[in-house]
């Protein structure tokens, strides 16, 4: 299991919405996020700087094909037309993130 962490921006004025909308995520996409081997998978808001932190499990072993099979499921691209114009990406991210990808430094249980 790989404990993996990612941030990005959101807009102030859509933060209501966007906490709706996560409040009732679509059944198809939680069964893409389970089927690509992502468990506990969990997205924190701070506020007011308007930060999104998402940290997830991935119990898999080809992280990016299973990356592929989530953009290939029923309704993410729907989903995602929704949810990205919400969010404002680090300038920072490397080449192909929409989110920024956050190094593991500590962990303990």
């Amino acid at each position: 299991m790989e404990r993996m962490a990612q941030i990005i921006k959101v807009k102030p004025e859509v933060i209501p919405e966007y906490k709706r909308i996560h409040a009732a995520v679509w059944p198809e996409i939680l069964k893409a996020i389970s089927d690509s081997n992502i468990r506990n998978y969990t997205i924190f808001l701070k506020e007011p700087e308007n930060i999104l932190f998402a940290y997830w499990e991935y119990h898999g072993s080809d992280f990016k094909a299973d990356m592929e099979k989530i953009k290939r499921a029923p309704r993410m691209q729907e989903w995602w037309d929704i949810t990205d114009p919400m969010q404002v990406p680090y300038d920072t991210r490397k080449p192909g993130d929409w989110w920024a990808v956050m190094e593991n430094v500590f962990h303990t249980d």
